[in-house]
This record gives structure tokens, sequence and C-alpha cells, in this order.
């Protein structure tokens, strides 16, 4: 599959932006990543902390690659992972992993306090979470920009061998 046909929507999850209370710097940022990368983004909105409107954005959506910014921390409304992981066919934990990995490189110790993910949900969207932050973004989509074709891929791979990962 090549970067042409996957089409990403960027959803960014907070109240305040939602409300005109703080301007949108991450979602901005995750567009910008994605076009200099030559990814396809499709839509990009604002909800806010809403298990109905994360699961209406879930099912309402037909692309392909769902990015949600925001909800990944450890207070009561980031609800994003929880709400992601509820409805998932499969998560893969390496994602986060790596995640907190290179996120700890840059801030240290706070990046554990992250539960950023990448599900896949069963009719085959690819469904990843990163905290709110412009710098978390910028970590997450360089991570999933190298693996994101070869994931579609494995997804959509029912019967035929697997193919070489070199």
């Amino acid at each position: 599959m090549s970067k042409e046909d996957l089409c990403f929507k960027i959803i960014v999850v907070s109240d305040r932006v939602l409300e005109g209370l703080d301007v949108d710097i991450s979602g901005d940022t995750a567009l910008k990543i994605l076009k200099d990368k030559g990814l396809n983004i499709c839509g990009k909105l604002t909800i806010g902390n809403s298990y109905r409107d994360i699961i209406r954005v879930i099912r309402e959506s037909k692309e392909r690659v769902l990015l949600f910014i925001g909800g990944t921390g450890p207070s009561p409304r980031d609800i994003t992972v929880d709400v992601v992981e509820n409805i998932a066919w499969r998560c893969l934990p390496g994602f986060g992993e790596l995640f907190r990995f290179n996120s700890y490189q840059q801030i240290g110790v706070r990046a554990i306090l992250s539960r950023s993910t990448l599900c896949i949900t069963h009719d085959g969207k690819i469904t990843v979470v990163l905290p709110g932050s412009p710098s978390a973004v910028s970590i997450g989509l360089e991570i999933l920009s190298q693996v994101v074709n070869h994931l579609v891929e494995e997804v959509d791979r029912y019967e035929a061998p697997h193919r070489s990962c070199r």
C-alpha cells in the first residue's frame, strides 16, 4: 500500500479547545507533520472528553487511520485510551512502549505518565492515541510513519504468507 492510499483523520480530544478556551496547537502540528511526510489527511476535528463523542468518531469515520490527540494521562478526564482500548479488536503495546522510551529521552521520567497506544478495530481501522503536547505528537508520528504501511498490509492479510520485513 502506498502512502497516497492511506487516509488519516486527526481528532483533537479537548474540552478547552472545543469551547474556544484554548488554541489547538497539537492538531496543527500533526497536520503539518503528516503533510511533510507525504501522507493524506482527510479530516481534522475537535471533540470533547466524552465517551459518546469518541465512539461516534470511530464508528462514523471512513478514514483508515484515526489519530486521537489528547486523553492519555492519568487524570479522570483522560478517557480516550480507555474508550479506544475497550472497543479495540487488538492493541499493539510496542507502540506505547517505544513512544514512552523516546519521550523519556526528551522529558525524563514524566514519560511514564502517558498511556499512548495503538489499536486496531474489528473493521481494520488503525486507532492511535497520543498526548496533547506538540512534542508528543512529533514523537508519536515519527514512530507511526515508519510502520503504518506495513501495519495496514498485516491487518489486511488473512491467509497469505508473511512478507519479509527487511
